[in-house]
């Protein structure tokens, strides 16, 4: 099978489970906080229940989409190296699917930024060999209590075995079977600890959760995120991303250039949007009464992330 009708195929196969783990226990159209729960617990009760999808890409990398954010594998003589970890009950199906990928040991782990969803898998991947690199806020955030206002819910500080041992500020350059792969902090975007995993030998780049594809994301203005943050790093990213540059999101399907751009202009539009309303002395209630998505809801609004709730998330930040 050519390479154009394979990645066809795959990504139509991804953009139908996106439904993720977080995905996966909210009903079409739910409110985050009307979950009975609580976000956090149904994030893992539903990652317990995932089934794993296996995603190969090229030049040994893919992706492992169902526990949390979709986490990338490199594989060869050097060992896997992974980018992010998923939730730690998925780790059985995990560990079906990485060996299923291939027999390379587990050598390193690189964090894009510090929510649960990429990092409650820390400890057992470092329990089985990792080494974990990430930026320095990542650390930060993971070696204490951190409350997340947005999701109603304070995170413990992680286990020792679940700290990064390596952080870097802007920049920070490994060499992997055969790949060179550039980690490049973003400044405060959707946290204040997004960086970039780009494999630049393979033409791969994983974004994190600075692109979330086709659904509305999250904006953690408790650890450092924002609005405008997060404009920056979808404007950083379409300036990076050349057009066969294959691209992997925090969450949703694989994508390229265009997607960038189109969620690029979706958060600046709507930015845009209500920061004319709030101007105008128009409360929240009344800014999402006016539906300043409206015209991207029936592809944007239909995740984990209301419209209702993406426009308090603007409103919050102009």
């Amino acid at each position: 099978m050519r390479h154009a009708e394979s990645y066809a195929i795959t990504r139509r196969r991804m953009l139908a489970v996106a439904g993720t783990a977080m995905g996966a226990a909210l009903t079409a159209g739910s409110p985050l906080l009307a979950l009975e729960d609580g976000i956090v617990p149904t994030m893992v009760n539903a990652a317990a229940k995932a089934k794993i999808v296996v995603q190969p890409l090229r030049r040994g990398i893919t992706v492992l989409e169902g526990s949390g954010g979709n986490i990338a594998v490199l594989t060869g003589k050097d060992g896997k190296l992974l980018v992010d970890a998923g939730f730690s009950v998925s780790r059985p199906a995990l560990t079906a699917a990485l060996q299923s990928v291939s027999p390379d040991p587990i050598k390193d782990l690189v964090n894009t930024h510090w929510h649960t969803d990429h990092t409650d898998g820390n400890d057992w991947l470092h329990s089985d060999g990792a080494g974990i690199t990430a930026h320095e806020n990542t650390r930060k955030r993971l070696a204490v209590a951190t409350r997340v206002e947005g999701w109603n819910y304070t995170f413990p500080a992680a286990p020792k075995g679940a700290l990064p041992e390596t952080v870097f500020a802007t920049t920070h350059n490994l060499r992997r079977n055969n790949t060179g792969i550039a980690l490049n902090y973003y400044g405060p975007a959707h946290t204040d600890c997004d960086i970039s995993v780009n494999f630049t030998d393979a033409d791969v780049i994983h974004v994190g959760d600075t692109w979330w594809n086709g659904v509305y994301p999250f904006i953690d203005y408790s650890t450092g995120g924002s609005i405008d943050g997060s404009i920056r790093a979808a404007a950083a990213n379409t300036k990076t991303v050349a057009g066969k540059t294959i691209v992997i999101p925090g969450h949703g399907a694989i994508g390229g250039h265009s997607d960038l751009v189109e969620f690029h202009d979706m958060l600046a539009t709507i930015r845009e949007k209500v920061a004319v309303l709030k101007k105008r002395g128009k409360s929240l209630d009344e800014t999402i009464g006016e539906r300043p998505t409206a015209a991207f809801d029936a592809k944007w609004g239909n995740f984990l992330i209301t419209p209702a709730m993406f426009v308090g998330l603007v409103y919050m930040g102009v």
